[in-house]
């Protein structure tokens, strides 16, 4: 079996999880300048055997759309140009933020820490990547 990879994607910096090749277990992988994420996918795509990639999709708490999702659109269109084969699919990432700090004051992680935003963006991202192997 191959990896799957979730995407936290934010205009400034994209949080990335990848689960093993069985697709059990969700483990973050790193954050990255948007700017750079395309140049870093098609440099993990060559030398991981990834099947699929999730992109989060926030939504409001009435299930319109958030104001990212102009943006996330826009590199969609990309990601499926540059990579046509590659199989791309949307998750609900309500909360996974919330979550994500939550689960950084659960382990004990200093104020400091949990300050650092890329630290979410990645955590977030294996919320996202382990809801979506639950399910």
């Amino acid at each position: 079996m191959a990896r799957i990879l979730a995407l936290d994607y934010g205009t400034r910096r994209t949080g990335i999880a990848v689960s093993d090749e069985m697709q059990i277990i969700a483990s973050g992988l790193t954050t990255v300048d948007t700017r750079e994420l395309m140049k870093f996918l098609e440099s993990y795509f060559v030398s991981e055997n990834v099947e699929l990639v999730l992109v989060g999709e926030p939504k409001q708490m009435d299930n319109s759309a958030s104001q990212s999702e102009v943006a996330i659109s826009e590199f969609i269109k990309k990601f499926t140009v540059k990579f046509p084969v590659m199989q791309l699919k949307r998750v609900d990432e309500r909360f996974t933020s919330k979550m994500a700090v939550k689960t950084m004051i659960d382990s004990g992680l200093k104020k400091k820490k949990r300050q650092n935003k890329a630290l979410v963006d990645e955590i977030s991202a294996t919320i996202i990547l382990q809801s979506y192997l639950y399910s």
